[in-house]
Formats: C-alpha cells, sequence, structure tokens
C-alpha cells in the first residue's frame, strides 16, 4: 500500500493541508499512521474517503449532510434510502437556489433594460439600487 506525506494527499485531492487536518479533526478522516518523526502518513483510504468529502462539497452538501452520508459508507450493507433521501432534498435545495436566481437575473434583466445609457444622474440601474438603499423599491412586488 502506498503512503503519502499530507503534501502529497493535498497535491492528489486539491485539498488544503489545513482542511485535511481539520476534517482529521472532525472525525470525517481516520487518524493517519505516524512516521519514525511524528509526521501523518496516509494510504489509499485516506485518499478515496478525501475524494469522497471533496467530491460531496462540490455537490454542494451541507456539513451534516456530508457526515451523515460518510457514517452510511462506513456501512455498506445498510440499504441507501437514507443516501436518497439526503440527496432529494439537496435537488429541492439546488431547485430553490436556482429559482431565487432566476429571479434575480429577470430584476437585473429588468434593470438593464429600463437603462440606455446617457447620464449617471438619469441612469435607471443606479436609481432602482438608490431606491432599494433607502428601503423603497421602485419594481413592485419588492419591499
Amino acid at each position: 500500500m502506498r503512503q503519502m506525506g499530507i503534501g502529497d494527499l493535498s497535491r492528489l485531492t486539491g485539498v488544503k493541508p489545513t482542511t485535511i487536518r481539520w476534517y482529521e479533526a472532525e472525525g470525517w478522516l481516520p487518524p493517519p499512521a505516524r512516521t519514525e518523526g511524528g509526521h501523518r502518513s496516509y494510504g489509499e483510504a485516506h485518499l478515496r474517503r478525501l475524494g469522497f468529502i471533496r467530491h460531496s462539497r462540490e455537490l454542494g452538501f451541507p456539513m451534516a449532510d456530508i457526515r451523515a452520508l460518510l457514517a452510511l459508507a462506513d456501512r455498506p450493507r445498510d440499504e441507501c434510502s437514507a443516501a436518497h433521501a439526503i440527496a432529494t432534498a439537496q435537488i429541492a435545495e439546488i431547485d430553490a437556489r436556482l429559482r431565487r436566481l432566476q429571479a434575480l437575473r429577470s430584476e437585473l434583466e429588468r434593470m438593464a433594460q429600463g437603462c440606455e445609457g446617457g447620464q449617471v444622474g438619469e441612469c435607471r440601474i443606479i436609481e432602482t439600487l438608490s431606491d432599494f438603499a433607502h428601503g423603497h423599491c421602485a419594481h413592485p412586488g419588492h419591499g
């Protein structure tokens, strides 16, 4: 089995050494072996588990869900209904974020369409942002 230091593990996964140490402290990674000099020595299991964590983070799973998914991964004979429920909840959260982003895009597009250039003193974008800053809203349905 190949052994590697924290720097090697970091380069292979793209996860910073400080983050790797935090994952260890949180129990997300098993404690690594130590060399005679006291340095951390990681193996393939650490590499796979860190890849699992990184991919989970990239998919936007909250910390509590990653912890639950790691616990499930440690029990391979259990049913995957809990993992399915976690993934389904994440899909719903992503859908909600997409709706919020689409609403933001529509608002920005509306503001931009009202601005055809000209003087800043007559700029619809600046006017709309200023209205929000003062607790007013130039767009019905907001405020």
